[in-house]
């Protein structure tokens, strides 16, 4: 018994190993791989506790609380919910229609391109910026992804039902299915399985029968909503649950993934995690996504250990949090040197301030009214005052393009921008 009872749940490093991992590594001295992995795996079993969720056999997932998964969600705690950094730019973010619009976008881009949407980021930026129609499946995924984004959104003032999560995927797949009466409904008992594979066709994960989906969906709503626990369960936690429970149940002919983080994205807002409508927890994922499938397989492959997979995503929320900051100080250091740029000057308003910001940064952009209405939620007339300004002090040019009109920065912007900032002359 001195393997198995002197063993902690991690290794030297604190690190939740999979015997995958593991067996390359240098064991302990004294110790075989196999008796180390049995200490672990004893040590494990001592504090996992069971969860709501079973898979198709009925034998239930586990998750252990280990050191690391607490350090991790009391850094998301203090970066993500009420009280964050102090830094001048994040009062600002939180009331700015801009930079949650821009967080939008991004998300439902890169969870579209997660399922493989091809797309480029440039052309759906400019596709969900003017509201024009789609043109293939691929952008129709992207405005999809967008719309139950906003709907996720609203749905977070309230608690989960089973009819709210039919809706998020009739939004993440209306006019992408190649049945149209596919979105919004579970899968039948009558019709083939959906499934997991693999690139080279190889079985990842059958889901549990169709005829389970309805009262499995109930299940995870009232878990979604912190009704069927025995214990506490840190919300981050349950919204990662939530999260691997609609992808393991895969309850749809297609979209399961996309709908799957839409619901971790309402149940993180649900919680008062405002931070996560600024993240995009899809590009991280994108960035490597053999290891976001990997972190299915640890789980499923080690007796349901629902740890591997929420430790994971653990670390990507705060690997998005990082990003964000980056993203901010950049944000503020563009924000001081254009003050620096313009001042003295009180002509223009934070939205034009915006127009010539992005102006600066991409000097070939063109602007429109309509665009510019729905980037910062204001009214055609507000939008339409702000580009005529900015083309009344010579900053911007204006040309009919069919029926409407396209604004364009000057050529010479920053030294117009100098002189516009510059001290009044006697």
């Amino acid at each position: 018994m001195r393997v198995l009872s002197s063993r902690a749940p991690v290794d030297g490093r604190g690190r939740y190993l999979h015997w995958d991992d593991l067996r390359n590594r240098t064991p302990p001295p004294d110790l075989t791989h196999h008796e180390w992995w049995m200490g672990l795996k004893f040590a494990r079993k001592a504090i996992a506790r069971d969860l709501p969720l079973s898979s198709a056999d009925g034998s239930p997932f586990q998750l252990s609380n280990v050191d690391l998964m607490q350090e991790l969600v009391h850094r998301i705690d203090q970066q993500a919910s009420g009280q964050i950094l102090s830094d001048s730019v994040l009062p600002e973010l939180r009331s700015s229609n801009r930079y949650l619009f821009s967080s939008l976008v991004e998300e439902a881009i890169t969870s579209s391109q997660l399922e493989g949407a091809s797309t480029t980021r440039q052309v759906a930026k400019r596709l969900l910026a003017t509201g024009r129609p789609p043109r293939d499946r691929s952008e129709q995924m992207i405005v999809n992804n967008f719309q139950a984004m906003l709907y996720a959104q609203e749905l977070a003032t309230r608690p989960l039902s089973s009819i709210d999560v039919l809706d998020l995927h009739r939004l993440v797949s209306a006019d992408a299915l190649d049945d149209p009466k596919d979105a919004g409904r579970l899968q039948g008992p009558e019709e083939p399985r959906i499934a997991v594979y693999w690139h080279d066709q190889t079985l990842l994960h059958q889901p549990p029968p169709a005829g389970e989906l309805e009262a499995r969906l109930a299940a995870m709503c009232r878990f979604a909503n912190g009704e069927e626990t025995d214990g506490f369960i840190h919300p981050v936690v349950r919204a990662i649950i939530v999260h691997f429970w609609l992808a393991h149940d895969h309850p749809f002919v297609d979209g399961n993934g996309r709908t799957a983080r839409a619901l971790f994205y309402w149940s993180m807002l649900h919680e008062g995690y405002w931070l996560t409508q600024y993240l995009t927890i899809s590009r991280v994922l994108r960035q490597a996504p053999a290891q976001y499938a990997r972190s299915f397989l640890l789980t499923e492959t080690d007796s349901n250990d629902l740890t591997y997979f929420v430790i994971y995503h653990l670390q990507v929320i705060e690997k998005a949090i990082s990003s964000l900051h980056t993203y901010l100080a950049r944000k503020t250091a563009e924000n001081r040197e254009l003050q620096a740029l313009l001042h003295g000057s009180l002509h223009l308003n934070h939205r034009q301030l915006a127009v010539v910001q992005d102006a600066l940064r991409d000097s070939g952009e063109d602007f429109t009214v309509a665009a510019q209405a729905r980037r910062h939620r204001v009214s055609l007339e507000a939008a339409r005052g702000d580009l005529l300004g900015l083309e009344r002090l010579q900053l911007f040019t204006r040309r009919r393009d069919g029926k409407k009109f396209v604004f364009r920065p000057a050529s010479d912007l920053p030294a117009r921008l100098r002189s516009l900032g510059a001290p009044d002359q006697a």
